[in-house]
């Protein structure tokens, strides 16, 4: 293929001693944690949550309530075009990999990766491509190509050499459920992750990620207050293992409860029919300090970084690469 695109992969343990790497995106969770004065506080007060709550899901007996450890990995995709004169590696993706070691067996099992889901180029589309759409439009409007290029390179990832010597399952995130969505029990009571909910329509999220090619399911785990939503590869979902599915849950579960509290820290639990809304005033807040309103603004700044050092230098490449992709595509 003209013009082709390879990745390369690198790891960052996410620990009380994590420090962002240079070209990590400043809007990820680990890296908003991970700043000022309190940041080891932070992160470990994050991780005791994820350990705390991966036991609760886990074991029955308290004498095991600290018989799993959970590692987590930040895994680092970078770009390259393989026709490329100056070897430029382009930092384009960021998920996270679980791995849960049993400390009494000592096998280590491989949970999850996935989970969280940070992209240079969605906060291009969504934080530059999407406003310029809709600046002078009467109604909402999203352009019919809006995340083509971006489906197109993460199916082109999880498809590459790259990530198949590295891991041996399908990629899973898992991230908030819609604002703008109604959801409703489906009757589904799934062994670990609980209620399964509908949508009432999709969301524009949910249709940036079927571009990717991506299917959503939503569920809300035992002890849980809200569901969260699944985005998986086929029955991808349906091929995990308990430990891999609680791992899951465990990490991502902590990080909405402190980044979203009024939704996955509220008093009351999601009924039959759940709206959720970051407008609700019945929540507990973690303690743990999560600055919103810098994670938005800095989403602009990295969408223009990518624009200025992604989508405008490669511009023509990209187009002649996606043409050639689009007949491949899922």
């Amino acid at each position: 293929m003209a013009n082709d695109i390879t990745f390369s992969i690198r790891t960052t343990r996410f620990d009380e001693d994590y420090a962002p790497a240079e070209n990590s995106r400043v809007t990820t969770n680990f890296a908003n944690l991970a700043r000022g004065d309190g940041r080891q506080r932070n992160l470990r007060s994050a991780l005791e949550m994820m350990h705390r709550r991966f036991h609760d899901l886990a074991v029955r007996d308290d004498a095991e309530r600290d018989r799993y450890r959970l590692e987590l990995d930040i895994v680092s995709v970078e770009l390259r075009f393989a026709d490329s004169a100056d070897d430029e590696h382009i930092p384009v993706i960021e998920v996270l990999d679980v791995h849960i070691v049993d400390t009494v067996t000592g096998i280590r099992h491989h949970g999850i990766v996935g989970n969280n889901f940070s992209s240079y180029l969605r906060d291009y589309d969504f934080s530059v491509v999407l406003p310029a759409a809709n600046a002078d439009a009467a109604t909402f409007t999203v352009p019919e190509d809006f995340g083509d290029l971006h489906g197109k390179l993460f199916q082109h990832f999880v498809d590459s050499a790259a990530y198949r010597e590295r891991f041996p399952e399908s990629l899973v995130i898992c991230i908030s459920v819609s604002t703008s969505r109604t959801y409703r029990r489906t009757g589904v009571v799934h062994p670990v992750l609980g209620h399964e909910y509908a949508q009432d329509a999709t969301s524009l999220t949910d249709d940036y990620f079927a571009k990717m090619g991506l299917r959503a399911r939503y569920f809300m785990p035992r002890g849980s207050v809200a569901p969260l939503a699944f985005y998986h590869r086929g029955d991808a979902l349906d091929d995990l293992a308990d430990l891999q599915l609680i791992g899951t849950v465990a990490t991502m579960e902590t990080f909405q409860k402190i980044y979203r509290p009024e939704i996955y820290n509220a008093i009351a639990p999601a009924g039959e029919v759940y709206r959720p809304s970051l407008d609700a005033a019945d929540f507990v807040r973690t303690g743990i300090e999560y600055d919103r309103e810098e994670r938005s603004r800095l989403a602009v700044t990295q969408g223009r970084f990518a624009e200025e050092h992604f989508v405008t230098p490669h511009r023509r490449a990209l187009e002649e690469w996606s043409a050639d992709f689009g007949a491949v595509l899922r």
